[in-house]
């Protein structure tokens, strides 16, 4: 979607993008790609992007460029906190509340 709007707000002939996304775990060692070694194990997610369309070499150059600045990339290449909430609710009539996890 952010390479779509992007192309659109330039006005670029993108006609269509796809996504792939591959997920492994590997030995930090192993990762030819990661910044920093580390030791044990890491989550590598590889992505593939096929874009559709007459684009020159410096358009698609810039959209994988945007790529990697997109929400969902930035999301995942941060250090993640998850926290979990739900409502637990007792005997007919209490009120429910909110317990983090």
């Amino acid at each position: 979607m952010t390479l779509e709007l992007y192309a659109r707000r330039k006005g670029w002939p993108l006609e269509s993008v796809t996504v792939e996304l591959s997920h492994e775990r590997v030995h930090a060692q192993d990762c030819e790609d990661c910044e920093k070694p580390e030791q044990g194990f890491i989550e590598l997610i590889r992505r593939y992007i096929v874009v559709t369309g007459p684009l020159s070499n410096e358009q698609k150059e810039r959209l994988l460029e945007i790529a990697k600045r997109c929400p969902v990339h930035k999301t995942l290449s941060s250090t993640l906190r998850i926290v979990d909430e739900m409502d637990i609710v007792g005997p007919p009539g209490s009120s429910p509340r909110a317990a983090t996890m």
